[in-house]
């Protein structure tokens, strides 16, 4: 097909639904020498869904038009951000990734001869790369990094280097994968303009910019792998579909925030061929069928309120579902159901006695603390440990309660330029002196009451001897704001709610906090630790942690 377009033809697909083009002369110059370039990366963190529809509406479009298209699997950029993945599910996230988006381009009907995938870390640690990442550095002003990553990293007063070093990286991406053009959202706007000043500078060629726009979820605002009812998964069943889409937000004549209509926009009318409509049936009733050849007149079918919502959702559940019914077909195997378990392993509920049950409902023996204790799962109830957000925090400053003899008042940084102020008993145990400076576990997640008439934000972890107390101790090379995951219940990839005081979760799951025979900290049988696997530790065996 893409043989027998022209340079304009070929532009026109390249650019269609894009909100936003940087060197489109430049575009154009290419085209008329040879077929584009292109790359679009994506951070193997949080779980595909079918927002990824969008960006690959536009890959399908470029792969039509000709173009040598690189997706990029971002996996050190993922580990840069907030660290959003450990390191020992990024492998097979990256294997995840790959299959699905495979899958999902299968399914928009496209061929795959001109499309490859990278990983990042295949090429960003070498020297070659690394020597640039520092020459970028020694041009490159703060300021510049900051507001580059302004709209993609989190932005707090006091940022992480990683944050800072994320946008450069993705800039000398685009030297490495020797590409004519980047694509991405339109969030990534100034990361495309920070690459474009200082790629030059390091005697780089500057590349062409293609942008999409940012499309609501269901739920209104940005779809989002962590918010639940804002996505639906590329697995979800039929049923969950239906579900999904009843409860999304579809005012009657709002165009601008409806996920729904722009789904159908960005995803659906592209993929048709000339001569093909979109339908949406209806009883005789409710005024017959309507058919929409393009899709604006289906816009203003519904901006003038001629549509309602739930005709619309109907029609939208349709479509997703024969979009979906490939990629569920093919996930239906044992190896790809495998696949899906070590990227994003499934809840398993802990029970009483000693037992976890299994994805099928039976119980058997739990793991006493080896490393494959329900690795990475997360857990189901109420009152399970994935409700609490810990952090390894450094207390910045430790001073006398004003209103208690036996408490201090602790200024804990917890990261990412974030402090809080903690009331802690630990002052019958400690001097103020040897507080300072020292690195504790802290849940973050409390919601900040008044303890004596001061306010605490949190609570530092101790284990709770019968004469002494100790503050429980982070691992060697652990960093400020690091999260600290009860084994076997890894949250990092959901945001965490304040705990409910109310309901008393906090208590119900400290009442199963404690050392083991060795110091270790546990819940229940399962170890506190670190992303990267290494346990929180106490010289205090056999006693509770609080």
């Amino acid at each position: 097909m893409a043989g027998a377009l022209t340079p304009e033809e070929k532009e026109h697909l390249i650019t269609r639904n894009l909100q936003e083009v940087l060197g489109q002369d430049n575009l154009r110059a290419v085209l008329k020498e040879r077929d584009l370039k292109i790359y679009w990366g994506t951070a193997t963190t949080g779980k595909p869904h079918i927002a990824y529809f969008v960006p690959m509406s536009k890959v399908a479009d470029f792969l039509k038009a000709g173009c040598e298209v690189t997706i990029l699997f971002a996996d050190l950029h993922g580990y840069l951000d907030n660290m959003k993945a450990p390191w020992s599910l990024l492998k097979e996230r990256v294997k995840y990734y790959e299959a699905v988006i495979k899958e999902m381009l299968i399914s928009l009907g496209v061929p795959l001869d001109k499309l490859s995938f990278v990983c990042g870390t295949d090429y960003q640690l070498s020297k070659e790369y690394t020597l640039d990442v520092y020459r970028l550095a020694s041009v490159v002003t703060q300021h510049d990094a900051k507001k580059a990553g302004a709209e993609v990293v989190k932005q707090v007063e006091h940022p992480l280097l990683s944050g800072i070093l994320y946008p450069g990286l993705q800039a000398l991406d685009e030297e490495y994968l020797k590409v004519d053009a980047q694509f991405g959202g339109v969030d990534q706007r100034k990361i495309f303009t920070f690459a474009e000043k200082y790629l030059p500078q390091l005697g780089y060629g500057k590349r062409i910019h293609l942008m999409n726009p940012m499309i609501p979820g269901l739920a209104g605002g940005k779809m989002s792998s962590s918010e639940e009812d804002s996505k639906i998964d590329l697995l979800d069943s039929a049923a969950k579909v239906k579900s999904k889409i009843k409860k999304a937000f579809c005012e009657p004549g709002n165009i601008e925030d409806n996920g729904l209509l722009k789904f159908l926009k960005h995803v659906i009318f592209p993929m048709y061929k000339e001569g093909e409509v979109f339908t949406i049936h209806r009883k005789a009733e409710f005024g017959g069928d309507l058919v929409f050849p393009q899709y604006e007149q289906l816009e203003t079918c519904f901006a003038a309120q001629e549509l309602h919502p739930g005709d619309l959702k109907a029609a939208v559940e349709v479509c997703i579902n024969r979009l979906l019914d490939p990629i569920r077909k093919a996930f239906d195997t044992e190896a790809h159901r495998e696949l899906t378990e070590r990227a994003y392993p499934a809840p398993v509920k802990v029970l009483g006695g000693g037992k976890q049950a299994s994805a099928g409902g039976k119980s058997q023996p739990a793991n006493t603390g080896g490393t494959n204790a329900a690795a990475g799962a997360g857990a189901v109830g109420e009152n399970s440990p994935d409700k609490l957000e810990l952090k390894v925090g450094q207390i910045m400053d430790a001073i006398k309660h004003p209103d208690a003899d036996s408490l201090c008042v602790l200024t804990v940084d917890i990261g990412n330029g974030e402090r809080k102020s903690i009331v802690s008993n630990l002052l019958t145990h400690y001097a103020l002196e040897q507080l300072r400076d020292r690195l504790v576990v802290v849940l973050t997640n409390m919601k900040a009451s008044k303890i004596r008439g001061v306010e605490s934000e949190g609570l530092v972890l101790y284990a709770a001897g019968t004469d002494r107390c100790e503050a429980l101790a982070v691992p060697d090379g652990s960093k400020v704001g690091e999260r600290i995951i009860v084994e076997g219940f890894d949250n990092t990839n959901n945001p965490v709610p304040p705990l409910n005081p109310k309901k008393k979760v906090w208590d119900k799951i400290q009442a199963e906090l404690h050392t083991g025979t060795e110091g270790e900290a546990l819940w229940k049988e399962f170890s506190l630790m670190t992303l990267n696997g290494d346990r929180v530790t106490s010289t205090l065996p056999g006693c509770s942690i609080k």
